[in-house]
């Protein structure tokens, strides 16, 4: 009944949406055809559209609450495999936080899949960098791996303490400090002797967090990790299913992904091994 009733909300929610999204399709023309003269009858129309979408935001928010609810007893009452199915669900559905991705990934340890774990806590250090029970999670599983496997390096796990959105204002903060400060010296010179030192210690802070900024864009952007989520994958010298075995790889091994060929990724291993696995063997993280 209770799954019932959440596939209801679901497609009310998904009925809601559409039909504002359809509310929108045929008043925005309207609007941009006159112009900028704005009717009582548009304000009215607009209105409803904004009061549409709340709603449906809301009720959509909702029902994740009442979902990650429904997976936190499932795990609770030591179902793990049916809590980590659950918060899958939630995540596949656009919902994603550090507090789901670490349930998420206890969920999987628990069930014994050490690989969607470590890719869980992976995903939830992305997103909360400093979450000292994430790190801790991670690195207790992590231990449980067998084989060898790509970890990061010691200036990697560094600037990894802040998140790449953390580094992107950081770099900003400093950018404009040195504009003021280099505007202010133009504008007063009377403060120039005065602004001196501190105008090179931001402008030198500035090009610091805008090279570990590109540095971290760069990691992020181009440079992905897998992890193998099978119990044992088998690495094979070519991208098709006849092509000789290679090495071994065990659940929870992380990967450099160096290519991708229809189904499947070129990977290299801690050791510097290559050989090719199947897609649906490795889950791929962006870069850390």
């Amino acid at each position: 009944m209770k799954n019932f009733l959440s596939h209801f909300v679901r497609r009310s929610a998904q009925r809601r949406r559409a039909a504002a999204l359809q509310d929108a399709g045929a008043f925005l023309p309207a609007v941009f055809s006159r112009g900028v003269s704005w009717s009582s009858a548009a304000l009215r129309r607009f209105g409803i559209l904004v009061l549409a979408l709340t709603l449906t935001g809301n009720i959509f928010a909702a029902d994740v609450a009442t979902d990650f609810s429904a997976a936190n007893k499932l795990y609770a009452e030591g179902k793990f495999a049916e809590a980590a199915n659950a918060y899958g669900q939630i995540l596949t559905s656009g919902a994603a936080s550090p507090n789901l991705l670490f349930n998420y990934g206890n969920a999987e340890f628990k069930a014994g899949n050490l690989g969607k774990a470590i890719a869980a806590f992976r995903r939830a250090e992305l997103l909360a960098p400093r979450e000292s029970e994430i790190r801790a999670n991670l690195a207790f599983v992590r231990n449980q791996v067998q084989g060898a496997t790509v970890r990061e390096s010691f200036w990697q796990s560094w600037l990894g303490n802040l998140s790449l959105n953390e580094w992107t204002v950081f770099a900003t903060i400093a950018f404009w400090l040195t504009f003021l400060l280099l505007a202010a010296k133009q504008i007063r010179p009377a403060l120039a002797k005065k602004l001196k030192s501190v105008t090179w210690i931001v402008a030198a802070l500035t090009i610091f967090s805008g090279t570990i900024l590109g540095v971290q864009a760069v990691s992020h952007f181009s440079r992905q990790t897998g992890v193998v989520i099978s119990a044992v994958a088998t690495a094979r010298s070519g991208p098709f299913d006849d092509a000789q075995n290679v090495f071994a790889i065990h659940d929870g091994a992380e990967l450099s992904v160096l290519d991708r060929r229809d189904d499947w990724l070129q990977v290299a291993d801690g050791s510097g091994k290559t050989g090719w696995l199947p897609v649906k063997q490795v889950e791929v993280l962006p870069g850390a």
